[in-house]
């Protein structure tokens, strides 16, 4: 009986020990794993990268100041986590207790734990609902070590979790922000690199962003190349810039996508020497070279017509300085241009520009990038649609095709008639469509992009009226019917005309820089198709009329009408077959443009 009782006690015992320990993950009640920062799980901690970052609001403090740090997540692949533990340690000894204490932002989603010696030294959640962000503001002791690095362990699901990864190191003022061996790699010239970069390890030990997309430095001489990596040995970023040798490179950090109050770095080709500089723009000016100080390891290539720069920066700067501390998310610029003794002139294409925003001391990631935005894509795509498709058939059916469906009709209209309009209504929508995207993306006028503008204008003012003047159209049998006859073909053929030049204009367009020649040759040969096929069929027609006009007496032209309408059915299977051939030729070309403008 006793026995009986005794294992009752210890079997409740355990099982109650297990609740509690499951319990504790979810509601945040993690003390226990203060110490080394991993989650009793049972489990071995994910490999990194980690997906999420951690940041502070300042890279230096004083006793009893106030740093607000932030946890977020900074992949999408995983949108969320559900349980966290964050702390501030003594940057020289990581292993050393938590240092400070925590006051908390949103109760609701984090708590306060006894980590080190002060209550409120680490935070963690509360519950195990889906986060993509969570704040704490830390405190200061009133003895603080002279670097402090916040570290945080992050659950995703119960089995997928990342321990002690490593947030950025906030200095005492007063304090040596960085090792010695870094202040002096600071202030030396830069020197010269002794092998190429090379592309390996992108996307595993260090994050690329590349043009053309999976390029290679070490061998592609045009391979315009940057990539970035936490530095595990002295507190900072190492940069490697890559790409032709014929003036600059550079790459700047963003917080959109627009250039202006850029945070800059420039490798720059001074007559065989290379200078590795930073600099700041404001608006769309030439960037203003700032202080190198932050800048340590310079290293430079100049060879086999490439140019190749390393340097590295620390992940922070002081306050009131216009850079920008790397803990934090922004979109990527990376460019080159020609430069004069040293002296840089403005980049003839636009730069490549992440797709993305991306947190400098995140995890490594192989970035894509666009030189163009998605608005100006859709509006080159909808124009050309318009105007190489859409018009351009519309306009050949109803010229060539009208005696090709005779009596076949559509909701009460011939069917050529029907196919026209439709057509032409829809160009008119789609071309209102996509003249708005411009505007839409410049926020106003476009001051640098010559005559397309007032062109496309005039193509819009010219499409709403052909749309006006055909609603109004009489009726065939109308004294008027003519002079709308002569108006609606001026106002199209003008528009048309006006289409043709403005789409001369728009490939060769910066922002939407599709590859030269390329673009005005394959516009070339589709209008040469066009015309082309005008003439084949416009040549028919007028042998049949002259065959017609060629018989003169009743009898001749009676054998001609039996004849002709014999003929009738194979002409017009020739002239549907010649439209089908126009159509695929159409089709061909316009998904050349779409292809090239989805690769830019």
């Amino acid at each position: 009986m006793a026995s009986a009782m005794w294992r009752s006690h210890f079997l409740l015992t355990v099982l109650s020990a297990g609740t509690v320990l499951v319990t504790a993950y979810s509601n945040g009640k993690v003390r226990v794993a203060c110490a080394d920062m991993v989650p009793q799980h049972g489990y071995d901690p994910s490999p990194p990268p980690p997906p999420y970052s951690i940041t502070v609001d300042t890279s230096t403090f004083s006793p009893s100041d106030n740093v607000t740090v932030s946890l977020q997540v900074a992949s999408s692949n995983i949108p969320f986590f559900k349980g966290f533990l964050i702390e501030a340690r003594d940057a020289g000894n990581l292993d050393s207790p938590a240092v400070g204490f925590f006051v908390l932002t949103n109760p609701d989603d984090s708590q306060l734990l006894q980590c080190g010696l002060n209550q409120g030294s680490g935070v963690s959640h509360t519950r195990s609902s889906r986060k993509t962000h969570i704040q704490a503001v830390w405190v200061a002791p009133n003895n603080p070590p002279q670097r402090v690095q916040f570290l945080v362990t992050v659950v995703y699901k119960y089995k997928v979790y990342w321990v002690k990864i490593a947030g950025p190191v906030a200095s005492l003022r007063g304090a040596t922000a960085v090792p010695s061996t870094a202040v002096s790699g600071q202030t030396a010239s830069p020197t010269a690199l002794s092998t190429p970069f090379s592309s390996a390890g992108c996307g595993h030990s260090k994050s690329c962003l590349r043009d053309p997309v999976g390029c290679h430095p070490e061998s592609d001489p045009h391979c315009l190349f940057l990539s970035f990596a936490t530095d595990q040995e002295r507190p900072g970023v190492m940069f490697e810039l890559s790409g032709p040798a014929e003036g600059y490179l550079s790459f700047a950090l963003s917080l959109d996508k627009w250039m202006g109050n850029d945070d800059v770095y420039l490798c720059v080709n001074d007559g065989g020497r290379v200078t590795i500089s930073a600099a700041y723009v404001s608006g769309r000016t030439p960037p203003e070279l700032i202080t190198e100080e932050d800048l340590w390891g310079r290293a430079w290539r100049l060879a086999d017509g490439v140019i190749q720069c390393h340097f590295q920066r620390n992940i922070l700067v002081p306050q009131g300085e216009r850079r920008f501390n790397l803990n934090q998310t922004y979109f990527l610029f990376l460019t080159h241009g020609i430069s004069h003794q040293g002296v840089i002139h403005k980049h003839n294409r636009q730069p490549l520009i992440s797709t993305n925003q991306k947190a400098i001391t995140g995890y490594p990631e192989d970035l894509v990038g666009s030189r163009s935005h998605l608005l100006l894509k859709f509006h080159g795509v909808l124009m050309l649609t318009v105007w190489m498709w859409t018009v351009s058939t519309a306009i050949i059916i109803a010229r060539h095709y009208k005696d090709c469906w005779p009596d076949t009709t559509l909701l009460g209209q011939k069917l050529w008639f029907q196919l026209h309009r439709t057509m032409a209504v829809l160009a008119v929508v789609l071309t209102a469509v996509a003249f708005t995207l411009p505007f839409i993306y410049r926020m106003g006028w476009s001051e640098h992009a010559g005559s397309h503008p007032y062109i496309g204008c005039t193509i819009m003012v010219l499409s709403i009226l052909q749309l006006i003047v055909a609603f109004l159209r009489p009726a065939p049998e109308s004294p008027r019917r003519m002079i709308f006859n002569w108006v609606h073909l001026v106002t199209g053929t003008t528009a048309q005309i006006l289409a043709v030049g403005c789409a001369f204009l728009g490939v060769v367009q910066q922002t939407l820089p599709l590859p030269s020649p390329w673009s005005s040759a394959v516009l070339t040969g589709w209008l040469l198709w066009i015309v082309l096929a005008h003439l084949l069929l416009q040549n028919h027609s007028y042998r049949l009329q002259t065959r017609r006009n060629r018989n003169g007496d009743d009898k001749e032209r009676l054998w001609f009408a039996q004849l002709e309408r014999q003929q009738h059915r194979e002409v017009s299977k020739v002239k549907k077959m010649v439209l089908v051939v126009f159509l695929m030729g159409n089709t061909g070309f316009l998904a050349a443009f779409i292809n090239a403008i989805a690769n830019v």
